[in-house]
């Protein structure tokens, strides 16, 4: 039996996925890891902010009562998103060319699409990160470079 060494994507898209395994989100978990020279510099998931109720602790969603679409209306929801979490988490000078790895489920475990939001892509690009690795909702890996 010959062993396959996993890439290197490969090896961080599965850390991002059992950092989502951390979520408080009642509707998807995503996790999301910030790697430069292939060391982790900080990880997130997508979840209330410190000091707030998680969503999973209330067992209430309020995009969810109101039957919100994904990617609607993120002003009524109480989560911070995984990537803007490990941005927060993560050091500046450190976050310059790196490169970030996003994966996410929905809540019945089939992968969702991964591909961060307009806001998360703004904080992306302000943080320096210079490529995005991320999960589709097939689950193919799915590379885009910010030069």
């Amino acid at each position: 039996m010959h062993y396959r060494r996993p890439t290197w994507d490969e090896y961080f898209i599965e850390i991002a996925k059992i950092v989502s395994s951390r979520s408080t989100c009642l509707r998807r978990r995503y996790g999301a890891v910030i790697v430069k020279d292939n060391v982790i510099i900080s990880t997130g998931y997508n979840g209330a902010p410190r000091g707030s109720i998680n969503c999973i602790d209330l067992q209430k969603c309020k995009r969810q009562e109101l039957n919100i679409p994904a990617g609607e209306r993120y002003e009524l929801c109480e989560a911070v998103h995984a990537e803007q979490n490990a941005i927060i988490n993560g050091s500046p000078e450190r976050m310059k060319g790196a490169t970030i790895y996003i994966a996410g489920f929905e809540n019945d475990n089939n992968f969702a699409d991964a591909k961060p939001c307009l806001l998360c892509r703004r904080m992306i690009r302000n943080a320096q990160i210079s490529s995005v690795v991320y999960l589709s909702k097939d689950g193919n890996i799915v590379k885009e470079n910010f030069d």
